[in-house]
């Protein structure tokens, strides 16, 4: 408040009796934000006076110093962080910003998240980092800082919601998605040393004091245990309940987005679910016509459940958002019941598209070159060869007697997936000379790692 950044109105309770006071003045829904625990636990969303008094008694129990803090709701707004770095001279750079697909409601580790952000305007990128880099100078932080951002979608309106002062599990991600070592950083600053006498060791030409320069989209997806415990409470809210997660980098958000997807290791490999869509799903073509429809399979869920299970996040949700699209309700109903923004939503709808035209080109059974065309573009978007076999209606292995399209699909697949090309994470998007990048590979022209193997680019 000092340093005139928004916070929401909130309210300290140490015991129940101070509990009891408040229960007719907060705002409903509010949040109930437990002291010193991890990952949320004995916190929750009240939406009524009875679920702030069990969930805010539950919460003093947890809570290693009886501390509990009663927040106003900024349920449906978005979730935005900031990776930031202060050394003891007062320099600050922001490491990384990262979006939560899903809106606040959800923890964040529980929450798909994207760096750098895709849906901030260059007003509100900017807004939030000065806020950011305000709050690491007037806390007085040397070393990493994560700080945790609520934006209203709908207008230029934010609070700050969290501070961690330290290196947290979003710096561990930001770390791997920008290739800035902040624990590393960390460290040296707190023996006395600035950013501009520290090394960036991926270029060893830069120092520490140089953001990094993402030309890439990275994709973190948690991973859930529920199908070891199988009984466990599916539901997301501000208590985490992922054991891990899967973090994925591509060019682009979908095809970033389905690298995560087979990275879970779960059943489900792409954004296909039996649980939504039944056994037996299709998409029927008719002669004549190109435009498919959308034929759920055998015990799909209906449109209510299905409405049910995108509105209440659990471990699926995403599965769930792909089949509302795939039903045709569109990106605005989707968005209006899950508060997930638009882009994101589009973005996914590109992907069931593309499923549409692998189905039309099995359908319309051409073994010539628009059939290269579309595995090509296939693999581009970030299709994975078995999920381009399937959506043909191919299974994995061949069964040797194949028709002519089946022969020529494979044989194209085979090829093309067996030519990835391996692009630099290096901090600086190939602005500088790197002598120890990553890489990660993807479906493009250009091999970065063959022209820096050696100087001849051999």
């Amino acid at each position: 408040k000092s340093i005139k950044e928004p916070v929401p109105e909130s309210w300290i309770i140490e015991n129940e009796d101070e509990l009891e006071a408040v229960l007719d003045v907060v705002p409903y829904p509010c949040i109930i934000r437990p002291a010193y625990t991890l990952g949320g636990t004995g916190g929750g969303i009240a939406q009524t006076r009875d679920e702030l008094w069990e969930t805010g008694r539950k919460g003093l129990k947890l809570s290693m110093r009886s501390q509990i803090m009663v927040e106003r709701s900024l349920l449906g707004w978005k979730e935005v962080e900031y990776e930031v770095m202060r050394d003891s001279k007062g320099t600050c750079i922001t490491v990384c910003n990262m979006e939560n697909l899903d809106p606040m409601g959800v923890h964040t580790g529980d929450s798909i998240v994207v760096a750098p952000s895709q849906t901030l305007s260059d007003i509100e990128y900017h807004m939030l980092r000065t806020a950011s880099l305000k709050i690491i100078s007037a806390l007085g932080i040397e070393g990493g800082c994560n700080v945790q951002l609520a934006v209203n979608p709908e207008s230029f309106d934010y609070y700050v919601i969290e501070v961690n002062p330290r290196v947290s599990r979003s710096s561990a991600l930001a770390s791997k998605a920008t290739g800035y070592p902040i624990a590393r950083v960390a460290a040296k600053i707190a023996i006395g040393k600035t950013l501009d006498e520290i090394d960036n060791m991926v270029t060893r030409t830069t120092k520490a004091c140089f953001e990094p320069a993402l030309d890439y989209c990275v994709v973190k997806i948690p991973r859930w245990p529920f199908d070891k415990f199988g009984t466990g409470d599916r539901r997301l809210g501000t208590q985490m309940k992922a054991t891990g997660e899967v973090m994925a980098i591509d060019r682009t958000f979908e095809s970033a987005l389905m690298k995560a997807l087979r990275g879970l290791e779960v059943r489900p490999k792409d954004l296909r679910n039996p649980k939504f869509q039944g056994e037996g799903a299709k998409w029927a073509f008719s002669d004549g016509t190109t435009q498919p429809i959308y034929v759920p399979g055998k015990g799909a869920h209906d449109d209510e459940e299905l409405a049910h299970a995108m509105k209440n996040p659990t471990d699926e949700r995403l599965w769930a958002l792909a089949e509302g699209l795939r039903r045709g309700w569109g990106v605005d109903k989707v968005h209006q019941i899950t508060r997930v923004d638009k882009w994101f939503l589009r973005k996914i709808e590109t992907l069931l598209k593309f499923e549409e035209k692998l189905m039309l080109a099995a359908w319309l059974g051409r073994a010539d070159e628009s059939l290269r065309e579309v595995v090509e573009e296939a693999f581009v978007t970030g299709f994975p060869s078995p999920t381009i076999l399937s959506l043909f209606g191919l299974p994995r292995r061949s069964s040797g007697l194949e028709s002519e399209f089946a022969q020529a699909a494979r044989k194209i697949v085979d090829e093309i997936k067996s030519q990835p090309v391996f692009k630099m994470v290096d901090t600086c998007a190939g602005e500088f000379e790197s002598a120890t990048p990553y890489y990660y590979g993807t479906f493009e022209q250009e091999n970065d790692q063959a022209a820096s193997l050696s100087p001849s680019g051999a």
